[in-house]
């Protein structure tokens, strides 16, 4: 009954007339639009001072250069030169617009207006979030100075709260969650107490537990995943202070030193510190470039962040985090209605006028996702729980107690989710071109130097200056594409169904002996790749358009190193290895040696031999700079280098090497891109040298015998 009277009641209720009056206002306002626009289209101040391209390029170089200038001359992005990059920015960007709207759309007939409509919605959709940062990067935010002040206080003792360490853990080796608990339990900090959240009620973990001494706590279901773990987690603990570590992240030594002094501060509830990767991500290891490319939430760490916290937006990021707990239980504990609950967590604490701040210092290192699928799952669910938002009271458009500003800065996050559609459209627009023999705008040679060029340059120069060279342009545009088509569909589905997709926890610790392909994932890239190149040979064999021909041999190569990204290549072992260079002695029997360890694992090391050699015989090794003593067996050697396997390793031997590899304060350093000629170049030789992986893999694997 109760059914039958639900189909009925929505039966019978009209179409509202409210509903038809916003379509007719919305339709009135587009045609005011348009009409505004034809009026308008290319004004006299529009028009190009010269016609000559000589000169027009000397514009536009002299522009750039004097960008390049300032870079070069600042390499680090302080205020003055950031200012002044930022308005020469928004200058060229604001010209730039107006051009594109008042002197390029196709007037001639309705397709073609619409064709050149939807080129421009195109450009203002992937372009508005970096507008947004640009006026936002005016006031960023460095916190190191002030955890240097706040830090005396904590390290003479004179400031020392009490501290829980929450890990909740769902389905991770109990490898992993050793690093991690170590890693608390040598934290120079008292008092501290860390408790292991196991979601999985898993006897082993609870042996895990018991033999490193930390508590540990489960719950009889899995209610609201992760946030519902330390909420009840929350409510079993009482440390004024609670920090929170992802099962795979491992703190350095300096972790509660550097942020607990900030909450002397009473209006401070949160202190979120970056993350960052102790092994490449997906995209850089499957493309042989681990070296050269830096895992893509870099450029959120060193560029978003400091920008937000500027204005009072920082994101709360889930893992290397402290919050007070009397704020965040006055909100109710973390958000449990989305699957992003770190996120309007923070938000909640920002509304209720809590300072939720920004630490830009790494002092933690964790597991980035170890294949492309992982990878990709990871980011699905960032983006459905960001946009999940629009639809809670939380969201932080309409939250009360969030500034214009704030609001601003969360309206840039939600909209970097649709990028993923204007990639794909920018995939499509050759093969529309073909289609409907036409350009989507229409502009002189001269219009293109005098107003493209600049602004197309200007960006290439100064954003990666600006993020601090952790992305440039080429590889955030692949990493872009190597994501677009499954986020295309799941910010659709998304925007359709909010709350259709469970909490998924990414997977860690994986092995792959060989090469697989991701058939799911590079499908539809292999469409677009073939749309592409068949436009290609049509512009090839008409002769048309010539500048079309760089945009698809652009695509053509992006396309294929996003495919070949999309294989995963192989990963033999869950134990990354650390450069580490210190001083060894070497004991067997009677005899004693010496050496310098060039890399340095959880499971062996790689020695440089300085004074005597070894046998097959089992090694005793000592590392007198930290105290350490480990029995190893002789692996591999060769040339006065030698591979040593650790045998026999004790609990008490674990607490001295994990804290030795993973918390070394200071050990996790910014790493730089190159250029992006230099960036073009690698990529390039990717693409070449891929299909020798398997021998440049091995021939690798023999340098590191020797």
């Amino acid at each position: 009954m109760v059914q039958l009277h639900r189909s009925v009641r929505s039966a019978a209720v009209p179409v509202s007339p409210s509903r038809w009056l916003r379509w007719g206002l919305g339709l009135l306002a587009a045609g005011g639009v348009l009409w505004c626009l034809w009026c308008l289209r290319s004004p006299a101040w529009l028009a190009v001072p010269v016609t000559e391209p000589l000169p027009l390029w000397g514009l536009t170089l002299t522009l750039a250069a004097v960008c390049w200038g300032i870079t070069r001359c600042y390499p680090r992005p302080t205020p003055a030169p950031r200012l002044l990059l930022l308005a020469i920015m928004l200058i060229l960007t604001g010209r730039y617009l107006l051009w594109r709207l008042l002197g390029t759309l196709r007037w001639e007939s309705w397709w073609g207006l619409g064709f050149s409509l939807g080129f421009l919605a195109l450009e203002l959709l992937s372009s508005v979030g970096g507008w947004m940062q640009l006026f936002l990067m005016a006031t960023t935010r460095d916190r190191r100075p002030e955890a240097d002040l706040y830090s005396v206080a904590v390290t003479t003792g004179e400031y020392r709260p009490t501290v829980d360490i929450l890990i909740p853990t769902y389905n991770e080796p109990a490898f992993i969650l050793k690093r991690t608990i170590l890693g608390c339990q040598a934290l120079d900090y008292e008092p501290k107490t860390i408790y292991l959240l196991d979601d999985t009620r898993r006897p082993e973990i609870r042996a895990l537990a018991e033999q490193l001494g930390c508590k540990y706590i489960t719950r009889p279901d899995n209610r609201h995943a992760k946030a519902g773990n330390l909420n009840h987690a929350l409510a079993l603990t009482q440390g004024e202070l609670v920090a929170v570590f992802d099962a795979d992240f491992v703190p350095t030594r300096n972790f509660l030193t550097r942020t607990v002094g900030f909450f002397q501060n009473p209006q401070v509830a949160l202190v979120q510190t970056p993350q960052t990767f102790y092994n490449p991500d997906p995209v850089a290891h499957n493309l042989g470039l681990s070296e050269v490319l830096t895992p893509e939430e870099e450029i959120f760490y060193r560029q978003i962040q400091p920008m937000r916290d500027g204005v009072q937006g920082v994101i709360c990021s889930g893992t290397s985090l402290v919050v007070r707990r009397q704020p965040l239980a006055a909100i109710g504990g973390f958000v449990t209605e989305s699957l992003s609950e770190d996120y309007f967590t923070g938000i909640k604490l920002s509304a209720q006028g809590y300072e939720v701040i920004y630490l830009q210092e790494k002092l933690s290192a964790g597991l980035a996702a170890e294949n492309m699928a992982a990878h990709i799952s990871q980011r699905l669910r960032w983006a459905q729980g960001t946009l999940q938002g629009l639809f809670l009271e939380c969201n932080p458009l309409t939250i009360p107690g969030l500034n214009l500003k704030q609001r601003l800065a969360h309206l840039e996050g939600l909209l970097n989710w649709f990028g993923c559609w204007t990639r794909v459209g920018f995939l499509l627009i050759p093969v529309l071109i073909a289609l409907f023999h036409t350009l989507p705008f229409q502009a002189t040679g001269a219009e293109i130097i005098y107003y493209f060029m600049p602004y197309y340059l200007a960006q290439f120069i100064v954003l990666p200056w600006l993020n601090r060279r952790s992305r440039s342009v080429l590889t955030a545009d692949l990493y872009l594409l190597t994501t677009c088509w499954p986020l295309s569909v799941g910010v659709w589905q998304t925007l359709r169904r909010p709350f259709g997709r469970c909490f998924r926890v990414t997977p860690k610790g994986l092995r792959n002996e060989q090469f697989s392909v991701n058939w799911p994932l590079v499908r539809p890239l292999l469409v677009f790749l073939g749309l592409n190149f068949a436009c290609f040979v049509w512009f090839m064999l008409t002769q048309g358009w010539q500048w079309v021909w760089v945009w698809s041999i652009y695509n053509l190569i992006m396309l294929c190193l996003a495919c070949l990204a999309l294989v995963d290549a192989p990963q033999t072992s869950p134990y990354p290895w650390f450069p580490l260079q210190t001083l060894v002695q070497f004991r067997q029997g009677e005899r004693t040696a010496w050496g310098v360890t060039l890399q340095m694992s959880e499971i062996g090391a790689q020695v440089k031999m300085t004074n005597g050699r070894l046998t097959d015989a089992p090694v005793q090794v000592t590392l007198p700079e930290v105290g350490l003593t480990l029995t190893a067996t002789l692996a591999a050697g060769t040339n006065g280098y030698v591979t040593l396997t650790w045998t026999d390793v004790t609990l008490e031997q674990e607490r001295q090497l994990l804290p030795l590899l993973f918390c070394r304060p200071g050990q996790w350093q910014e790493r730089q891109v190159p250029g992006e000629w230099q960036a073009l170049g690698w990529l390039l030789q990717a693409l070449v040298r891929w299909p020798f992986r398997r021998q440049l893999r091995d021939r690798v694997r023999g340098r590191r015998l020797q």
